[in-house]
């Protein structure tokens, strides 16, 4: 009977470690601008990764310490949580499943940038902070900056598109030609620092972009970690299963002597 608890200890271990992964993708989106402006999968995801941590480490304790009350919460409970995750991982795989521009992605990645009360919150969030300026001392020169690769959210949001034809000055100011090209993101250009190509759809494009790069990173971790808590709880189960059959076994044993005393 030790035996079996210890086993079930020790699965319950696992589960706890396993839930590390989820809350290092979650913070891991916390600390990226785009997704700090945004504010969607973050949270959620640290919280998962939390309460799958509070409820392992229930389990750990219900399992050395031979609680069976405790360890059947663990099983309920951590169940329900697998399948909030696997909930999260099918919504990411949904959401970032298009492949070409900004119009062909999700209708639900869509509105993120659509919506104008959301974009405008968005675009001030993101002129706020430094990335665009992070650029104009990364790169003096323009064939350094050319040769650069940055992310498709400064790309968007930091430079004129290329096809209007600007003048490189440095990476936040260009010259416009005299002919502007009759592109909305052409004339919405602007050498104000606040402002650059904030209000372009090339930025909502770079925003969504960067988004979908790095929720599929994320999905990818969520993934195997859903995995690996599918055959960690299956086992669980069963060592559960077989615990509680050795409790009724020696529970018979102890009470059949009494039985043929009588």
């Amino acid at each position: 009977m030790a035996l079996s608890h210890n086993e079930i200890g020790v699965i319950n271990f696992i589960a706890t470690l396993l839930s590390i992964p989820i809350i290092g993708a979650g913070i891991w989106l916390t600390t990226l601008l785009d997704n700090s402006c945004v504010k969607i999968l973050q949270w959620p995801v640290v919280i998962l990764g939390l309460l799958m941590l509070v409820v392992g480490i229930a389990g750990l304790i219900g399992g050395f310490g031979r609680i069976s009350w405790l360890l059947l919460f663990y099983l309920v409970v951590m169940l329900v949580l697998i399948i909030l995750l696997g909930c999260m991982v099918v919504f990411i795989s949904m959401v970032t499943l298009q492949e070409s521009g900004h119009i062909d992605y999700s209708g639900w990645l869509c509105r993120i940038v659509q919506v104008s009360y959301k974009w405008d919150q968005i675009r001030a969030c993101l002129s706020s902070t430094s990335m665009c300026t992070e650029l104009n001392q990364s790169y003096h020169f323009a064939q350094d900056f050319f040769n650069a690769r940055i992310t498709p959210l400064q790309s968007g949001c930091c430079k004129p598109p290329t096809q209007c034809g600007f003048t490189f000055v440095n990476p936040t100011y260009w010259i416009s030609p005299i002919n502007t090209a009759a592109d909305m993101d052409c004339l919405m250009w602007n050498n104000e620092q606040k402002q650059l190509c904030f209000g372009c759809d090339s930025c909502k494009a770079g925003l969504l972009a960067n988004i979908k790069n790095e929720w599929r990173r994320v999905h990818i971790i969520l993934l195997i970690t859903l995995i690996a808590l599918i055959c960690v709880y299956l086992v669980g189960c069963c060592e559960f299963r077989k615990a509680k059959t050795e409790d009724l076994f020696r529970e018979y044993v102890q009470d059949f002597p009494l039985e043929m005393s009588t």
